[in-house]
């Protein structure tokens, strides 16, 4: 067994397999592929290279995030609305931590104050956003982006299947990084050309389009079924982390021209994409482990420890004629069409769509709307509502590891997730409705919005679309891990860019429409799960019924008076 893996980790090291880094560590520190030590030896690698895998993809969207975060900071600064009096701190703790305002800041808002309506005509905004209709021009940026990010996942996730998924990520993130930091030369350089921004929008959702497809393939190709709601809940963490990092790595530079805002998230996602190019195992064959557990359907769907299948999968591997030899020997990928006639892919696209128009609203609009909205008598400044905003983000990370938990053990995603968005409507209302009466009931609410928001959403993109990507109607073919989180993802996307576009128009004649809006949103994006739905509940049942028909069939009489209860 040893040497068996030996010679094929190293027939896929002379193929290129394992990335620069790993060969370099490896040769740095002797061999770290499988040697002596068995079984035990084999599964401790195994668990490093998993927690290696889970690290990266992590880090690496949550640079993505983060890189889409700055538009959302500076909405403000490029179209700023007269600030009011009576914009106080916060007290401690949360002044100092979300409310900053150095001496200038003070100065230009009470300057503003005292111009009163004079201030509009003469603002010290960005041309062109700084005109009459500049919160459209920037709808129309957010939606330049999010057109063609949706437009570029369908492409990407089929690419990401045929591709090697360590080069494709890595392309995909230093790409976006370029385009992201180019938006923001535009200040440096004094661009005010309308086109040049929606340019940089359209390329850089090009590239951001990579991300996502590939990172639920890698993990989908590391982890099986079992357990995967709560781990993917708790991974998924990255899009909270990765917004509120964003959110306060771009509004700690806003006071030194708002291009900053957008050249260090650009840095740290192109930093990250060679940190993936180095590091990342992509595949289980790469770095001389079996194929992974979606690769051979659910390996663990009978309840055993997948560690231990992993070993067993290792024996049978070895002892096979035909070795699998990295990312250049993985089968065909799955087209589109295909893909989309999996049971589930449709639902659950069409759902993501409404969802995201709900995410990606606050996401996109939370910010500017805390800036402009009276919270306890009192406004916030525009450092001050984007930092605060990161707060929605937290309850969204509490609500997709409980979205994940919750579906692990009633083994219903679509009833976990239409229940989320249901729970998401009155939890909507009330931060519309209670947040602007003190800063605590804001913060209270937001949290509460942001966990039944954001759960269904970071369910659906990652443990469903994983789910589906090794649907049993594949046969044991992995290669639509990327096509099917492109198609539910890119679908959602799309809803993604309906949302702040219609907010930005809609906002115009105030916040209550918008609220309404994301309450419909809400609504529709349950419902569209209805059928999944029953049909989890039915099994449920059954599931529940079984136990109980078999203990009455062993207790005799009691079985006979309990028959008519079951069929009931």
């Amino acid at each position: 067994l040893v040497g068996g893996m030996g010679r094929g980790e190293e027939e896929r090291e002379v193929r290129g397999g394992a990335p620069p880094g790993i060969r370099l560590l490896r040769a740095l520190r002797g061999r770290w592929g499988p040697g002596a030590g068995g079984q035990r030896e084999f599964r401790r690698r195994r668990k490093a290279y998993k927690c290696v895998v889970l690290a990266l993809t992590f880090a690496a969207y949550a640079c993505y995030h983060a890189s889409r975060k700055p538009t959302s900071i500076v909405k403000s600064v490029l179209d700023p609305e007269p600030p009011r009096r009576g914009a106080r701190p916060l007290p401690w703790p949360v002044g100092d931590v979300f409310v900053v305002r150095g001496p200038e800041e003070e100065a230009f808002l009470s300057a503003a104050a005292e111009a009163g309506g004079a201030y509009r005509r003469r603002k010290k905004g960005w041309a062109p956003f700084d005109g009459e209709d500049g919160t459209v021009k920037l709808g129309e940026v957010d939606l330049a982006f999010l057109v063609f990010y949706s437009m570029g996942m369908y492409v990407a996730g089929h690419l990401g299947d045929s591709l090697d998924l360590r080069h494709f990520l890595a392309v995909g993130m230093v790409g976006s990084g370029c385009f992201v930091g180019l938006f923001g030369m535009g200040y440096f350089w004094g661009i005010h050309v309308f086109g040049y921004y929606i340019a940089m929008q359209v390329l850089a959702g090009l590239f951001q389009a990579t991300g996502w497809p590939s990172v639920v393939a890698v993990v989908g190709n590391w982890f099986g079924k079992r357990r995967r709601g709560l781990i993917m809940g708790i991974w998924n963490a990255h899009t909270s982390v990765g917004n509120i990092g964003g959110s306060l790595l771009a509004a700690s530079v806003l006071d030194y021209g708002w291009g900053w805002s957008f050249i260090l998230p650009g840095g740290l996602i192109t930093l990250g994409g060679v940190m993936v190019y180095f590091f990342l195992a992509a595949y289980p064959e790469d770095v001389g482990m079996p194929g992974g557990e979606s690769s051979h359907g659910q390996v663990d769907e009978g309840g055993k420890d997948e560690e231990e299948a992993g070993a067993a999968e290792e024996s049978g591997a070895v002892a096979s004629s035909e070795q699998q030899t990295g990312s250049t020997n993985r089968g065909t990928a799955v087209g589109i069409v295909e893909a989309c006639r999996i049971p589930g892919v449709i639902p659950f696209a069409l759902c993501l769509f409404f969802s995201k128009l709900v995410a990606y609203t606050f996401l996109y609009w939370l910010p500017f709307y805390l800036s402009q909205t009276e919270i306890g008598g009192e406004y916030l400044s525009v450092k001050s509502a984007g930092n605060l905003s990161t707060l929605f983000d937290v309850g969204g990370i509490v609500g997709g590891v409980l979205a994940g938990y919750i579906s692990d053990k009633l083994r219903a995603r679509a009833l976990t997730a239409a229940s989320f968005m249901y729970l998401a409507i009155p939890s909507v209302y009330a931060y519309h409705r209670y947040g602007s009466a003190s800063k605590t009931m804001n913060v209270v609410f937001m949290m509460i919005a942001g966990l039944f928001v954001n759960g269904p959403y970071a369910l659906i993109t990652t443990a469903v679309s994983a789910d589906l990507g090794t649907h049993g109607s594949l046969k044991g073919d992995s290669r639509a891990l990327a096509t099917v989180t492109a198609i539910i993802d890119g679908t959602g996307s799309a809803g993604a860019a309906l949302g702040p576009l219609l907010t930005g128009v809609i906002s115009r004649s105030g916040w209550h429409s918008v609220f309404v809006m994301l309450m419909i949103g809400a609504f529709v994006a349950g419902a569209l799960l209805s059928f999944l739905v029953k049909a989890e509940i039915v099994q449920i049942i059954r599931q529940h019924r079984k136990p109980l028909s078999e203990s009455a069939r062993q207790t005799g009489s009691e079985g006979t008076a309990a028959e008519p209860l079951l069929r009931g």
